[in-house]
């Protein structure tokens, strides 16, 4: 059995390299856009050890492997695999649900500000959430099953708004924008008339947060992963081509609707397990996809790298929230929103030096 390489180009001028094996089976890589990913999966792992060993008993990286592995002291143990463990899943995950639906919503609508926390799908599930909380006194899961209904709910309207033989992507970004306007209204009057405790417990919610979590938020999560994440890549060639344009697409055999549909179902359940599993963390979702695309210098979805800087982000911030503010952590979803806010203003600006808004 031989493989061939061959050399060639991409329709937007990236190098690429087609691995060619028998029976006519062929592969076609991009060697910078492989080189990133290998780069970001390293990262991601990197951050997954050094937040393990983070918090008021320091672990170094070499014993964070060792208890992982199963060599670690019962008290090591204990803090590794039952403490701090699945709250790294946790921000692992919810930054590669959030970078994957970014990226997949920045492709669809092609335009940059396409992002699910500024179309209105992270207040939606707040909407969700508080309705729990404020009318209901939900517990925990419940709060989660709310929020997972609003998101979705959300995602409904706005794609039934937005269509009109077809989806416009600056038709979906402003009817995202208005209906966040709206959402936020209802957040606000369900806050009014909530009682003390219930509005304290609400803002702790609404902030975004990765204290405290524990298995119980890990294992929905990584369910909605691993069912999501094949479904959403096994159509990337077939959003690739969307970018042609939908009339070329359908020449090419995509159904394009179908396509779509599928596609931003998938994101919005990914938006809205994220935050059913941390609260609405803000800008992750618009500054991945773009920071992926400059790594990989392609213009295309860039789904999965999208995924890994969603990851590496999440996880950083959070670090740094811990390193930065010690035993008065400053919620994670408090820091992407301070640093995606200076990072908005800058895409903002670069957009309309280029003429595109």
């Amino acid at each position: 059995m031989t493989v061939e390489l061959r050399p060639g180009r991409t329709r937007f001028g990236s190098p690429t390299r087609t691995l060619r094996g028998p029976a006519g089976l062929s592969l076609r890589v991009e060697p910078r856009a492989l080189a990133a990913g290998l780069l970001l999966t390293a990262a991601v792992a990197a951050l997954a050890v050094l937040l393990i060993g983070t918090g008021d008993f320091e672990i170094a990286p070499g014993d964070v492997v060792q208890t992982l592995l199963g060599n670690g002291t019962p008290a090591q143990d204990f803090i590794v695999n039952d403490l701090r463990l699945p709250r790294v899943l946790v921000a692992l995950l919810v930054g590669a649900s959030l970078g994957m639906a970014g990226a997949i919503f920045q492709s669809l609508s092609r335009n940059p500000l396409g992002s699910p926390d500024l179309l209105g799908f992270h207040y939606g599930s707040a909407v969700g959430a508080l309705v729990v909380i404020v009318m209901f006194k939900g517990d925990a899961n419940t709060v989660a099953a709310g929020a997972l209904a609003g998101g979705v709910l959300t995602g409904v309207f706005i794609y039934l708004v937005s269509y009109k033989r077809g989806i416009n992507g600056y038709r979906l970004v402003l009817v995202g924008i208005g209906t966040s306007a709206m959402l936020v209204a209802a957040v606000q009057y369900l806050l009014t008339k909530a009682q003390l405790v219930d509005a304290t417990r609400a803002m702790v919610w609404l902030t975004g947060s990765l204290a405290g979590r524990d298995w119980s938020q890990v294992w929905p999560l990584l369910a909605t992963c691993a069912v999501l994440f094949p479904l959403v890549l096994g159509q990337g060639r077939a959003l690739r081509m969307t970018e042609m344009g939908d009339d070329a697409a359908y020449a090419l055999g995509v159904r394009v609707e179908r396509m779509r549909m599928l596609l931003m179902l998938a994101a919005v359940l990914l938006t809205t397990a994220a935050a059913a599993a941390a609260g609405p963390i803000s800008f992750v979702a618009l500054a991945a996809p773009q920071l992926a695309r400059r790594l990989t210098r392609s213009p295309g979805s860039n789904l999965l790298t999208g995924a890994l800087m969603g990851s590496a982000l999440l996880m950083l911030s959070d670090w740094a929230s811990q390193r930065a503010f010690g035993a008065d952590q400053l919620p994670v979803g408090v820091l992407t929103g301070l640093v995606g806010g200076v990072y908005l203003l800058w895409l903002l600006v670069t957009e309309r030096k280029a003429g595109r808004i």
